[in-house]
Formats: structure tokens, C-alpha cells, sequence
């Protein structure tokens, strides 16, 4: 069974996304912050992780980096989900900086769950 971390403060998002995941036979595990996020990477080893990008406490972009820089979590597949595009006029955040993280995807929210789960399958088949 294949482990995702999903680091998201959206507590709805989360749950909703934990049920469709597990349908698919996924095992997830679930952070509520980047801080967390990255705590939990390094104790679970996920074989995914699915990173919001505008969270509390340490934002997606500065997480993904660490990990692709960390030797032991930089082969672990990140996808950047995000809202940025529904707020690039109320927010720092861009689009450009999350294709410099490194990132293995980039998914802009909402989400359709048929596509999330297409891309978390493919991302996860490569591994």
C-alpha cells in the first residue's frame, strides 16, 4: 500500500481528500501545517506528498524545498496544490516560484478529484 502525506490547513480539504485517496487503496497520513508537513515526512516516508502552498507556520514552496534539498526525502515525489492562481492579485505567492521548488507537479485549485487522484496514480506508478 502506498503512503501520501497530505499537508493542507483546510481541514475539510483534508478529510474529503483522505476518503478519496483511501478509495484508491492509499494509506494517508495527514499535516495540518508546513512545520508539521516536514516532521512528518521525515517520521513517516511517504512514498507522495501533496504540499498546499499557502499554509501557516511554513508555507509549500519553502517546504518542498528543504525536502529536495534533504539527501534521504529528495527522491519522495511533491505535488504543489494550490490556490495561487484564484489569488495572485491578493497574494506574494507565484506561480514561477513554485516551478523553482523543484516540484515533481503543480495543480491548481479546486481540483476535480478524478484528476487529483490521475496525477497522485501516475506520480506514484514512477516510483
Amino acid at each position: 500500500m502506498k503512503k501520501v502525506l497530505l499537508v493542507d490547513d483546510d481541514v475539510d480539504f483534508c478529510e474529503a481528500t483522505k476518503l478519496l485517496l483511501e478509495s484508491k487503496g492509499c494509506e494517508v497520513v495527514l499535516a495540518y501545517d508546513g512545520k508539521e508537513g516536514l516532521e512528518k515526512t521525515r517520521a513517516a516516508r511517504p512514498d507522495l506528498v501533496i504540499l498546499d502552498v499557502m499554509m501557516p507556520e511554513m508555507n509549500g514552496y519553502d517546504v518542498c524545498v528543504v525536502l529536495k534539498a534533504d539527501q534521504k526525502l529528495k527522491k519522495i515525489p511533491v505535488i504543489l496544490l494550490t490556490a495561487v492562481d484564484q489569488a495572485l492579485f491578493k497574494t506574494t505567492y507565484t506561480k514561477t516560484m513554485g516551478l523553482m521548488t523543484e516540484a515533481d507537479d503543480y495543480i491548481a485549485k479546486p481540483v476535480e478529484p478524478g484528476e487529483l487522484v490521475r496525477r497522485v496514480e501516475d506520480l506514484l506508478s514512477k516510483k
